[in-house]
């Protein structure tokens, strides 16, 4: 569902945008009192936080390089 790697969620802000819309949203249905929104929209904020900040892997410079034999 988002691919963590994407060249699109290297900016920190983005990465912090999308599972705080969600959670901005969850407490929303939860005040409104439609408690079962508010759980499926907590569970893709819980998600998204997931994938973006912890299943992420660090861009650049970890990637293995190919040796060259002349």
């Amino acid at each position: 569902m988002i691919d963590p790697n994407h060249p699109f969620y290297d900016a920190l802000w983005r990465r912090v945008l999308i599972p705080a819309v969600c959670f901005v949203w969850c407490a929303i249905e939860l005040y409104t009192g439609e408690i079962v929104w508010a759980a499926i929209v907590g569970v893709l904020g819980l998600y998204s936080t997931y994938k973006l900040f912890f299943d992420r892997k660090a861009s650049g410079g970890d990637k293995p390089q190919e040796r060259q034999d002349d």
